[in-house]
Protein backbone atom coordinates (compact mmCIF):
# COMPACT_ATOMS: atom_id res chain seq x y z
CA UNK A 1 0.00 0.00 0.00
CA UNK A 2 2.96 2.32 0.43
CA UNK A 3 3.32 2.42 -3.36
CA UNK A 4 0.24 4.63 -3.86
CA UNK A 5 1.32 7.55 -1.61
CA UNK A 6 4.80 7.45 -3.15
CA UNK A 7 3.41 7.58 -6.69
CA UNK A 8 0.95 10.33 -5.75
CA UNK A 9 3.75 12.45 -4.30
CA UNK A 10 5.93 11.87 -7.37
CA UNK A 11 3.16 12.78 -9.80
CA UNK A 12 2.41 15.98 -7.88
CA UNK A 13 6.10 16.89 -7.69
CA UNK A 14 6.91 16.29 -11.35
CA UNK A 15 3.71 18.04 -12.49
CA UNK A 16 4.52 21.11 -10.40
CA UNK A 17 8.21 21.30 -11.30
CA UNK A 18 7.48 20.97 -15.02
CA UNK A 19 5.14 23.95 -14.88
CA UNK A 20 7.81 26.00 -13.09
CA UNK A 21 10.30 25.56 -15.94
CA UNK A 22 10.49 28.77 -18.03
CA UNK A 23 9.05 28.48 -21.50
CA UNK A 24 5.76 27.67 -23.18
CA UNK A 25 5.33 24.17 -24.69
CA UNK A 26 2.98 25.54 -27.34
CA UNK A 27 5.59 28.07 -28.49
CA UNK A 28 8.26 25.36 -28.34
CA UNK A 29 6.15 23.26 -30.70
CA UNK A 30 5.12 26.02 -33.11
CA UNK A 31 8.26 28.12 -33.04
CA UNK A 32 8.93 31.71 -32.04
CA UNK A 33 7.17 33.09 -35.14
CA UNK A 34 3.83 31.51 -34.27
CA UNK A 35 0.88 33.88 -34.05
CA UNK A 36 -1.14 34.35 -30.89
CA UNK A 37 -4.12 32.60 -32.50
CA UNK A 38 -2.02 29.56 -33.35
CA UNK A 39 -0.64 29.36 -29.81
CA UNK A 40 -4.10 29.65 -28.26
CA UNK A 41 -5.51 27.00 -30.62
CA UNK A 42 -2.71 24.56 -29.84
CA UNK A 43 -3.07 25.11 -26.10
CA UNK A 44 -6.77 24.37 -26.37
CA UNK A 45 -6.03 21.23 -28.39
CA UNK A 46 -3.51 19.99 -25.84
CA UNK A 47 -5.59 20.99 -22.82
CA UNK A 48 -2.99 23.49 -21.64
CA UNK A 49 -5.54 26.27 -21.42
CA UNK A 50 -7.24 24.57 -18.46
CA UNK A 51 -6.45 25.62 -14.87
CA UNK A 52 -3.51 23.70 -13.39
CA UNK A 53 -5.63 21.75 -10.87
CA UNK A 54 -7.83 20.49 -13.70
CA UNK A 55 -4.76 19.54 -15.74
CA UNK A 56 -3.39 17.59 -12.77
CA UNK A 57 -6.69 15.82 -12.16
CA UNK A 58 -6.83 14.88 -15.85
CA UNK A 59 -3.31 13.49 -15.58
CA UNK A 60 -4.27 11.42 -12.51
CA UNK A 61 -7.43 10.22 -14.23
CA UNK A 62 -5.43 8.96 -17.19
CA UNK A 63 -2.98 7.22 -14.87
CA UNK A 64 -5.82 5.43 -13.09
CA UNK A 65 -6.81 4.06 -16.50
CA UNK A 66 -3.17 3.02 -17.15
CA UNK A 67 -2.95 5.64 -19.88
CA UNK A 68 0.29 7.64 -19.88
CA UNK A 69 -0.85 9.80 -22.77
CA UNK A 70 0.91 10.70 -26.02
CA UNK A 71 3.98 12.74 -26.83
CA UNK A 72 3.22 16.33 -27.81
CA UNK A 73 6.04 16.24 -30.36
CA UNK A 74 5.74 12.86 -32.06
CA UNK A 75 2.19 11.88 -31.14
CA UNK A 76 3.45 8.40 -30.21
CA UNK A 77 1.87 6.87 -27.09
CA UNK A 78 4.15 7.10 -24.06
CA UNK A 79 3.74 3.39 -23.30
CA UNK A 80 5.00 2.56 -26.79
CA UNK A 81 7.98 4.87 -26.41
CA UNK A 82 8.85 3.25 -23.07
CA UNK A 83 8.61 -0.26 -24.52
CA UNK A 84 11.05 0.76 -27.29
CA UNK A 85 13.57 2.51 -25.05
CA UNK A 86 13.47 0.50 -21.84
CA UNK A 87 15.50 -2.48 -23.20
CA UNK A 88 18.43 -0.13 -23.91
CA UNK A 89 18.35 1.22 -20.35
CA UNK A 90 17.97 -2.28 -18.87
CA UNK A 91 20.91 -3.60 -20.89
CA UNK A 92 23.09 -0.67 -19.79
CA UNK A 93 22.00 -1.02 -16.15
CA UNK A 94 22.75 -4.76 -16.10
CA UNK A 95 26.23 -4.15 -17.53
CA UNK A 96 26.95 -1.34 -15.06
CA UNK A 97 25.74 -3.21 -11.96
CA UNK A 98 27.65 -6.33 -13.09
CA UNK A 99 30.88 -4.34 -13.22
CA UNK A 100 30.09 -2.80 -9.83
CA UNK A 101 29.45 -6.20 -8.21
CA UNK A 102 32.36 -8.03 -9.83
CA UNK A 103 34.81 -5.40 -8.61
CA UNK A 104 33.06 -3.88 -5.60
CA UNK A 105 32.27 -7.02 -3.57
CA UNK A 106 35.79 -8.53 -3.72
CA UNK A 107 37.30 -5.11 -3.01
CA UNK A 108 35.08 -4.60 0.04
CA UNK A 109 35.73 -8.11 1.37
CA UNK A 110 39.50 -7.81 0.98
CA UNK A 111 39.48 -4.34 2.55
CA UNK A 112 37.62 -5.69 5.59
CA UNK A 113 39.83 -8.75 5.86
CA UNK A 114 42.97 -6.54 5.69
CA UNK A 115 41.70 -3.70 7.84
CA UNK A 116 44.03 -0.66 8.04
CA UNK A 117 46.40 -2.20 5.51
CA UNK A 118 47.55 -0.54 2.29
CA UNK A 119 44.89 -2.54 0.44
CA UNK A 120 42.17 -1.20 2.74
CA UNK A 121 43.41 2.38 2.32
CA UNK A 122 43.63 1.96 -1.45
CA UNK A 123 40.10 0.58 -1.65
CA UNK A 124 38.60 3.35 0.46
CA UNK A 125 40.51 6.05 -1.45
CA UNK A 126 39.41 4.57 -4.76
CA UNK A 127 35.78 4.40 -3.62
CA UNK A 128 35.92 8.02 -2.48
CA UNK A 129 37.26 9.06 -5.87
CA UNK A 130 34.60 6.97 -7.63
CA UNK A 131 31.78 8.68 -5.75
CA UNK A 132 33.28 12.14 -6.24
CA UNK A 133 34.01 12.00 -9.97
CA UNK A 134 31.39 13.85 -12.03
CA UNK A 135 29.79 11.39 -14.43
CA UNK A 136 29.77 13.84 -17.34
CA UNK A 137 33.49 14.58 -16.88
CA UNK A 138 34.42 10.89 -16.65
CA UNK A 139 32.30 10.04 -19.69
CA UNK A 140 33.89 12.76 -21.81
CA UNK A 141 37.36 11.71 -20.61
CA UNK A 142 36.75 8.08 -21.58
CA UNK A 143 35.43 9.15 -24.98
CA UNK A 144 38.52 11.26 -25.56
CA UNK A 145 40.94 8.51 -24.51
CA UNK A 146 39.35 5.34 -25.89
CA UNK A 147 37.37 6.67 -28.86
CA UNK A 148 39.18 9.78 -30.09
CA UNK A 149 42.80 9.35 -29.05
CA UNK A 150 43.35 5.57 -29.13
CA UNK A 151 40.30 4.69 -31.29
CA UNK A 152 39.74 1.41 -29.47
CA UNK A 153 36.02 1.80 -28.81
CA UNK A 154 33.10 3.64 -30.46
CA UNK A 155 32.10 6.93 -28.81
CA UNK A 156 28.30 6.65 -28.89
CA UNK A 157 25.20 4.69 -29.86
CA UNK A 158 24.27 1.03 -29.44
CA UNK A 159 25.43 -0.26 -32.84
CA UNK A 160 27.58 0.99 -35.69
CA UNK A 161 25.80 2.37 -38.75
CA UNK A 162 26.68 -0.66 -40.89
CA UNK A 163 25.48 -3.21 -38.33
CA UNK A 164 22.34 -1.18 -37.65
CA UNK A 165 21.26 -1.28 -41.29
CA UNK A 166 21.09 -5.08 -41.48
CA UNK A 167 20.30 -6.04 -37.89
CA UNK A 168 16.63 -6.54 -37.01
CA UNK A 169 16.18 -6.84 -33.22
CA UNK A 170 13.70 -9.32 -31.78
CA UNK A 171 13.39 -8.32 -28.12
CA UNK A 172 15.13 -4.94 -28.14
CA UNK A 173 17.99 -6.33 -26.04
CA UNK A 174 20.74 -6.24 -28.63
CA UNK A 175 23.12 -8.67 -26.91
CA UNK A 176 20.35 -11.22 -26.43
CA UNK A 177 19.09 -10.70 -29.97
CA UNK A 178 22.59 -11.19 -31.37
CA UNK A 179 22.86 -14.49 -29.47
CA UNK A 180 19.43 -15.63 -30.66
CA UNK A 181 20.37 -14.80 -34.24
CA UNK A 182 23.85 -16.29 -33.73
CA UNK A 183 25.37 -13.12 -35.16
CA UNK A 184 28.85 -12.85 -33.68
CA UNK A 185 29.68 -9.63 -35.51
CA UNK A 186 26.69 -7.76 -34.10
CA UNK A 187 27.40 -9.19 -30.63
CA UNK A 188 30.96 -7.87 -30.68
CA UNK A 189 29.79 -4.52 -32.03
CA UNK A 190 27.12 -4.21 -29.32
CA UNK A 191 29.66 -5.12 -26.60
CA UNK A 192 32.08 -2.50 -27.93
CA UNK A 193 29.39 0.20 -27.84
CA UNK A 194 28.35 -0.88 -24.34
CA UNK A 195 31.80 -0.72 -22.74
CA UNK A 196 32.28 3.03 -22.26
CA UNK A 197 28.77 3.95 -21.02
CA UNK A 198 28.67 0.90 -18.73
CA UNK A 199 32.07 1.72 -17.27
CA UNK A 200 31.06 5.34 -16.73
CA UNK A 201 27.76 4.40 -15.13
CA UNK A 202 29.33 1.75 -12.87
CA UNK A 203 31.73 4.06 -11.00
CA UNK A 204 29.31 5.32 -8.35
CA UNK A 205 27.61 1.93 -7.69
CA UNK A 206 31.04 0.28 -7.54
CA UNK A 207 32.27 2.75 -4.94
CA UNK A 208 29.09 2.50 -2.87
CA UNK A 209 29.04 -1.31 -2.97
CA UNK A 210 32.71 -1.54 -1.94
CA UNK A 211 32.18 0.73 1.07
CA UNK A 212 28.99 -1.00 2.21
CA UNK A 213 30.54 -4.47 1.84
CA UNK A 214 33.54 -3.38 3.88
CA UNK A 215 31.36 -1.86 6.60
CA UNK A 216 29.04 -4.88 6.79
CA UNK A 217 31.97 -7.32 6.82
CA UNK A 218 33.75 -5.46 9.61
CA UNK A 219 30.62 -5.61 11.75
CA UNK A 220 30.19 -9.35 11.17
CA UNK A 221 33.88 -10.17 11.64
CA UNK A 222 33.70 -8.72 15.15
CA UNK A 223 30.97 -11.15 16.21
CA UNK A 224 31.55 -13.99 18.69
CA UNK A 225 30.64 -16.78 16.26
CA UNK A 226 33.40 -15.63 13.91
CA UNK A 227 35.95 -15.86 16.73
CA UNK A 228 34.55 -19.30 17.57
CA UNK A 229 34.92 -20.43 13.97
CA UNK A 230 38.54 -19.29 13.94
CA UNK A 231 39.17 -20.96 17.31
CA UNK A 232 37.94 -24.26 15.84
CA UNK A 233 40.71 -24.06 13.26
CA UNK A 234 38.69 -23.17 10.20
CA UNK A 235 40.67 -21.63 7.36
CA UNK A 236 40.53 -17.84 7.00
CA UNK A 237 39.01 -18.02 3.52
CA UNK A 238 36.26 -20.32 4.78
CA UNK A 239 35.54 -18.01 7.71
CA UNK A 240 35.37 -14.91 5.50
CA UNK A 241 33.43 -16.19 2.52
CA UNK A 242 31.19 -18.84 4.08
CA UNK A 243 30.43 -17.42 7.51
CA UNK A 244 31.10 -13.68 7.43
CA UNK A 245 30.01 -12.73 3.90
CA UNK A 246 26.87 -14.84 4.09
CA UNK A 247 25.74 -13.07 7.26
CA UNK A 248 26.58 -9.64 5.86
CA UNK A 249 24.35 -10.01 2.80
CA UNK A 250 21.30 -8.11 4.08
CA UNK A 251 22.77 -4.58 3.99
CA UNK A 252 24.67 -5.49 0.84
CA UNK A 253 21.46 -6.61 -0.91
CA UNK A 254 19.70 -3.43 0.18
CA UNK A 255 22.49 -1.33 -1.34
CA UNK A 256 22.50 -3.36 -4.56
CA UNK A 257 18.72 -2.98 -4.88
CA UNK A 258 18.87 0.79 -4.40
CA UNK A 259 21.72 1.18 -6.89
CA UNK A 260 20.17 -1.10 -9.49
CA UNK A 261 16.80 0.62 -9.14
CA UNK A 262 18.40 4.00 -9.74
CA UNK A 263 20.25 2.66 -12.78
CA UNK A 264 17.06 1.22 -14.25
CA UNK A 265 15.48 4.61 -13.78
CA UNK A 266 17.70 5.83 -16.56
CA UNK A 267 21.04 7.55 -16.22
CA UNK A 268 20.27 10.88 -17.87
CA UNK A 269 23.83 12.20 -18.01
CA UNK A 270 25.42 8.94 -19.16
CA UNK A 271 22.79 8.22 -21.79
CA UNK A 272 22.94 11.78 -23.09
CA UNK A 273 26.74 11.89 -23.32
CA UNK A 274 26.94 8.57 -25.15
CA UNK A 275 23.78 9.10 -27.25
CA UNK A 276 22.34 5.97 -25.68
CA UNK A 277 18.66 5.67 -26.72
CA UNK A 278 17.26 4.81 -23.30
CA UNK A 279 14.77 6.18 -20.79
CA UNK A 280 17.15 8.78 -19.35
CA UNK A 281 18.03 10.50 -22.62
CA UNK A 282 14.36 10.35 -23.65
CA UNK A 283 13.26 12.18 -20.49
CA UNK A 284 16.04 14.72 -21.03
CA UNK A 285 14.79 15.40 -24.55
CA UNK A 286 11.28 15.78 -23.17
CA UNK A 287 12.48 18.39 -20.68
CA UNK A 288 14.24 20.38 -23.40
CA UNK A 289 11.18 20.39 -25.67
CA UNK A 290 8.68 20.96 -22.80
CA UNK A 291 6.98 17.68 -23.73
CA UNK A 292 4.94 17.33 -20.54
CA UNK A 293 3.47 13.83 -21.20
CA UNK A 294 6.92 12.40 -21.95
CA UNK A 295 8.48 13.71 -18.75
CA UNK A 296 5.46 12.87 -16.59
CA UNK A 297 5.03 9.37 -18.01
CA UNK A 298 8.76 8.68 -17.94
CA UNK A 299 9.16 9.76 -14.32
CA UNK A 300 6.14 7.70 -13.22
CA UNK A 301 7.59 4.64 -14.96
CA UNK A 302 10.95 5.27 -13.30
CA UNK A 303 9.26 5.54 -9.90
CA UNK A 304 7.32 2.31 -10.36
CA UNK A 305 10.48 0.51 -11.48
CA UNK A 306 12.46 1.78 -8.49
CA UNK A 307 9.78 0.79 -5.98
CA UNK A 308 9.31 -2.63 -7.62
CA UNK A 309 13.04 -3.39 -7.44
CA UNK A 310 13.16 -2.48 -3.76
CA UNK A 311 10.07 -4.59 -3.09
CA UNK A 312 11.81 -7.60 -4.68
CA UNK A 313 14.87 -6.94 -2.51
CA UNK A 314 12.70 -6.85 0.62
CA UNK A 315 11.09 -10.15 -0.36
CA UNK A 316 14.52 -11.70 -0.95
CA UNK A 317 15.47 -11.08 2.70
CA UNK A 318 13.44 -14.11 3.77
CA UNK A 319 15.43 -16.33 1.40
CA UNK A 320 18.79 -14.90 2.48
CA UNK A 321 18.05 -15.07 6.21
CA UNK A 322 15.50 -17.76 7.29
CA UNK A 323 15.03 -15.95 10.60
CA UNK A 324 13.10 -13.20 8.76
CA UNK A 325 9.41 -13.92 8.29
CA UNK A 326 6.72 -11.80 6.68
CA UNK A 327 3.24 -11.72 8.14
Amino acid sequence: MGLLPVLFGITLLVFTLLRLIPGDPAIALLGERATTEQVVALKQQLGLNQPLPWQYLAFLGSLCQFDLGKSMISGIPIAEEISQRWPATFELAIAAISIALLLGIPAGVLAAARKNSWLDNLTMTGSLIGVSLPVYWLGLLLIYLFAVNWQWLPPSGRLSAIAGLTFQPITGFYLLDAVLKMDGGVFQDAIAHLCLPALTLSTIPLAVVARIVRSAMLEVLSQDYIRTARAKGLGENLVIFRHALKNALLPIMTTIGLQFGSLLGGAILTETIFSWPGIGSWIYEGILTRDYPVVQGGVVFVAITFVAINLLVDISYAFIDPRIQYR
